[in-house]
């Protein structure tokens, strides 16, 4: 066994039975690459990932391929979801090099680091072949090499940096308007999403762009955003029979996912659906919602209430091979038996035709077409097609708990454990289901227990009962925008002070007064070759626009002009350098939030919970919410509580109108139903 051995993460210790002698990310490894002056192969995968397991069966695995490794290079494996500071600046260093990315991601660099050639899947020739030019060029013209690596060492210090401009302006609302139509062009309006494939479900952009139409009563871009809902609500890249979304699917119609099911898309899709819920009451939002988070609670939270990372993509076939879907998809036959009389209807509903064929014979469940549409085609009531299709999926699931299960990735991460935490809050504002608030409360206590240290950082990673890494940037706007909605729903002021805290937390050891951005990793860890300051909204949106929609909202909270100022000043400076909207959805949701349609509202009353929970069901995005049912010290509640009547306190940018006691008028000024 190699180093591996000895780490925590399910990723590394996949490769720990390897012949290649891998080591972790540490200083020990790095040093030792500069005392024997020896190149260094840098890996980075993660435990989910389909392509990265091929690689390690085709070349690591082998004996041949370690041979070669061993003999001239310090081999370094890194999981991502561990070290995304490491991922992000050999990501950057890849996509220098050859304008695309992914993983896994395969870097040679010099004994200090720097990065001097990389991609990422290779064959095992290619792969044996290319390492063994580079060590050849190292030892015959390491000038060359090192000018090189010099080089595109300052490309990935210059790339992303952002001008801090230090202007006091107002955001420019006309400009976002600009953006969104230019967005327009790359819509999808037979299968929603981009114009593309593969196709990433992207939740903070659907987020904004609903916001966006709501807000400016744009129709057509609502139907946009429900187009994409309600497709990838039917496609295959949602698992109907027993819920969950997979990360991406390979087509363009949502139909053949990429398998790994990931903790972070689950949690931001939960609270994309819920707000498209309240906004519409779709019924498959609903549905959606309640079936995603039992999976999750079923197979991705720990008894202390954390919540594991991922499911692989891959699973045991009947050959005993693992294999990409093997877990999710069906026969022909087999489904000829398990749905028996049913079988005709149910093909109508999943497509069980060429449209839902992907390869080998194996079928992955979509629905094109409405179950209304279907049931009027059959002349059947709605309610008996609802029943079969449940009645259907419950048979499928038992049958399908019969065969192998996709590996679990178990450790757990601050920020995707913060990110499931709001879409339980998220739903429980939508349907009002206690059991979601139960959960979130416990996946609170979780964070706050065992990733939140008494020195006042939190953890970025929890395993068999211990954390090793310290919190990136992305933990501490994850959590705290997490208990920023945990104090809407609850009123509990300690959510805003634990808020508060980890972002004074973050002004001290992550902001750059210079840059005028937070950094990605805390100025008490050993710096990389080059600093990351996460700008761009990807996946997760990215960790600086979260922080400043978090200073914006505790600025209303605590009346802190500082936060606001960072926050602006943060958004003024992106603005302007966005040329592809889409990677820059959650700032243009932060820039929103500066226009003149943004509101606060104070409940205070014994009442206060009673009305927010109506509220919360209530579409609007708009708003910043506060209240009490007790006199409060909290600087935006302070000297409004009256003991003897309920008070509603409707504000905008924090300019406050007179006390109201009519909710129903309160609600009328609210929304935008005109």
């Amino acid at each position: 066994m190699n180093q591996l051995s000895q780490e925590t993460s399910p990723y590394l210790l996949q490769h720990a039975n390897n012949p290649v002698h891998w080591k972790a990310w540490n200083e020990n490894s790095l040093a030792e690459a500069k005392s024997k002056n020896k190149l260094i192969i840098i890996s980075i995968g993660y435990s989910a990932c389909h392509w990265c397991h091929v690689m390690e069966h085709e070349s690591f695995e082998d004996q041949e391929v370690a041979d070669v490794m061993n003999a001239n290079y310090i081999n370094i494996k890194v999981d991502r979801e561990e070290r995304p500071d490491v991922d992000a600046v050999y990501m950057k260093a890849i996509q220098i090099m050859s304008g695309r990315g992914g993983w896994p991601l395969n870097v040679v660099t010099l004994p200090d680091g720097r990065p001097v050639w990389g991609g990422t899947y290779f064959r095992k020739q290619d792969w044996i072949h290319t390492l063994g030019q580079l060590q050849e060029i190292y030892l015959s013209a390491p000038v060359k090499m090192i000018d090189y690596a010099e080089k595109l060492h300052q490309g990935i210090q210059s790339l992303g940096i952002i001008q801090n401009e230090k202007k006091e302006t107002q955001i420019n609302q006309n400009h976002i308007a600009d953006l969104v139509k230019k967005w327009n062009e790359y819509f999808d309006w037979d299968y929603g999403g981009m114009a593309s494939s593969p196709k990433f479900m992207m939740p903070n952009n659907y987020h904004f762009l609903m916001r966006y139409a709501y807000q400016k009563k744009d129709k057509k871009l609502l139907d946009f955003v429900n187009l994409t809902l309600t497709k990838m609500g039917y496609g295959g890249v949602f698992d109907t029979v027993d819920g969950g979304f997979s990360r991406y699917s390979v087509d363009n119609k949502w139909h053949v996912p990429h398998f790994e099911k990931m903790l972070y898309d689950n949690g931001q899709l939960v609270s994309l659906y819920s707000d498209a819920y309240k906004l519409t009451q779709n019924p498959l939002y609903k549905e959606v919602i309640q079936k995603t988070l039992s999976f999750v609670e079923r197979e991705l939270m720990n008894p202390e209430g954390g919540f594991y990372c991922a499911l692989d993509a891959d699973s045991l076939n009947p050959d005993n091979h693992l294999e990409e879907g093997a877990f999710y998809v069906w026969k022909i036959q087999e489904l000829k038996l398990i749905i028996a009389a049913d079988f005709d209807l149910f093909c109508q509903v999943f497509n069980i035709n060429t449209f839902g064929l992907w390869e080998d014979g194996n079928y992955v469940l979509i629905q094109s077409f409405s179950l209304e549409k279907i049931a009027n085609e059959n002349n059947i009531l709605l309610s008996e097609l609802k029943a079969k299709k449940k009645n259907w999926e419950k048979t499928l699931y038992i049958e399908r708990e019969k065969r192998p299960k996709p590996r679990l990735d178990d450790k757990c991460l601050a920020s995707w454990n913060a990110i499931m935490l709001k879409g339980y809050i998220d739903a429980y504002k939508a349907l009002a289901i206690e059991n979601y608030l139960e959960i979130a409360l416990k996946n609170a206590d979780f964070i706050i227990k065992n990733l939140w240290s008494n020195d006042g950082n939190l953890w970025h990673n929890y395993k068999n009962k211990k954390s090793t890494i310290n919190g990136y940037l992305e933990d501490y706007s994850l959590v705290i925008a997490a208990f920023i909605s945990l104090y809407e729903v609850t009123f509990d002021e300690k959510w805003l002070s634990n808020s508060k805290k980890l972002v004074d937390y973050c002004i001290t050891h992550f902001y750059d007064k210079k840059t005028g951005l937070f950094s990605f990793t805390s100025n008490l860890d050993q710096a990389l070759i080059a600093t990351h300051y996460e700008t761009e909204d990807n996946v997760i949106p990215a960790s600086n626009s979260v922080m400043g929609k978090n200073l914006f909202v505790l600025n209303i909270y605590f009346e802190l002009s500082e936060y606001k100022q960072i926050a602006q000043r943060m958004v003024q400076n992106i603005l302007p350098t966005i040329n592809y909207p889409s990677a820059y959805s959650n700032w243009l949701d932060l820039a929103l939030n500066f226009s003149d349609e943004n509101k606060e509202l104070a409940i205070c009353g014994d009442l206060a919970l009673n009305y927010a929970k109506k509220i919360n069901t209530t579409y609007v995005p708009n708003l910043v919410l506060a209240g009490t049912n007790s006199k409060s010290n909290l600087p935006f509640l302070v000297d409004r509580y009256n003991p003897d009547e309920n008070l509603f306190y409707l504000c905008q940018n924090q300019t406050c109108s007179s006390p109201k006691t009519n909710f129903t008028e309160i609600i009328s000024e609210l929304t935008f139903d005109s």
